[in-house]
């Protein structure tokens, strides 16, 4: 069985971590917002941490940047923190500028669940969102579950509503494959050949763009930094091509340093590309590294942002009869 410590508390209650470790990957992950804190691999004769993390809990509520939570009920930015569902309006909290973001102030990702070991390479988390929970319509019963399995990371997301509302979760890890330094010289690709633009604050014009010309065009591999030579940086929502193969990866990502290579597997219908263009740190993250610009990368997939505002979009709408489902394939392995 899977062992499960404390290592700290949060308003009372334990925080709570296990590690799955296959020999491959070593990776520890808090019942603190589902949060993989840590993942290790041997590269060059040293064990790299490939997440962006604290290496105790005591930093993450006031420093992390969802550092590997699990965000939701809604990942992303809802404009204005406003939709509409079945004729009523509902009013969610602001937390980013003007509008809501991955599930507001207190999302998912910054909540206690229950976590258990589930066999000898699994741990499962388990949270009881009430109805009206940062303004969210319906109970909902949000089920995680984490199996590493040689160099390959499952994580299987549930959530059983007890009326229709909207769900979407995204994993958020901060990768950096050498870990220490910036991402601008990992090469990465992904199977996307549109993206959504967006305003001023991040919220999609609702229009869907070519990718090409933009810093945003990893079509093919290519070095992070070379594509975006201006450090414009990128925060944008990747549309991920239909009719793809869907036994190929989304994303790959590679480090030429390490030699390391990071593959996900998604059926979601976008990746949120984040290269933490403008962020700072104050307190060391693992090994005492200061992160600063540029310092990880985010493959988040999940729903469009804004999508509640876009009924042309996929929906992200739950129901008893349709609960929401999602499946994400994580690998960290030499090339």
């Amino acid at each position: 069985m899977t062992r499960i410590r404390s290592i700290g508390a949060h308003e009372g209650a334990s925080v709570e971590e296990a590690v799955l470790d296959s020999g491959q990957a070593r990776i520890a992950i808090m019942n603190y917002g589902c949060v993989i804190r840590d993942w290790r691999v041997e590269a060059g004769g040293r064990a790299v941490p490939c997440v962006l993390g604290f290496e105790k809990f005591a930093p993450y509520p006031e420093h992390s940047k969802s550092f590997g939570i699990i965000a939701g009920r809604v990942a992303n930015r809802t404009a204005a923190g406003r939709f509409s569902l079945d004729g009523r309006t509902y009013q969610l909290p602001v937390n980013n500028g003007p509008n809501h973001l991955h599930g507001g102030p207190v999302g998912l990702g910054k909540r206690i669940w229950e976590m258990a070991s589930d066999g000898p390479d699994a741990v499962i988390l388990h949270y009881h969102s009430p109805d009206g929970e940062m303004g969210y319509p319906g109970a909902v019963d949000f089920e995680v579950r984490f199996s590493l399995k040689g160099a390959r990371l499952t994580c299987e997301m549930t959530g059983h509503p007890d009326r229709p509302t909207p769900i979407n979760l995204a994993q958020h890890n901060y990768y950096n494959l050498n870990g220490a330094g910036d991402i601008l010289r990992h090469r990465l690709q992904i199977a996307a050949s549109r993206y959504t633009p967006v305003d001023a604050t991040l919220i999609p014009t609702g229009e869907i763009a070519p990718v090409a010309g933009t810093q945003l065009d990893f079509r093919q591999m290519a070095e992070v930094g070379a594509v975006d030579p201006g450090r414009i940086g990128a925060d944008h929502n990747l549309v991920l091509d239909e009719g793809r193969d869907p036994k190929a990866p989304a994303a790959v990502l590679e480090s030429d340093l390490t030699g390391l290579r990071l593959r996900v597997w998604t059926e979601e219908p976008g990746i949120q590309l984040f290269t933490a263009q403008p962020m700072q740190i104050a307190v060391p993250g693992h090994d005492g590294v200061i992160y600063g610009p540029f310092g990880g990368l985010c493959l988040e997939a999940q729903h469009f942002p804004d999508s509640l505002n876009h009924p042309e979009w996929p929906s992200m709408i739950a129901t008893p009869d349709r609960p929401y489902r999602q499946r994400l394939e994580l690998e960290i392995a030499p090339l």
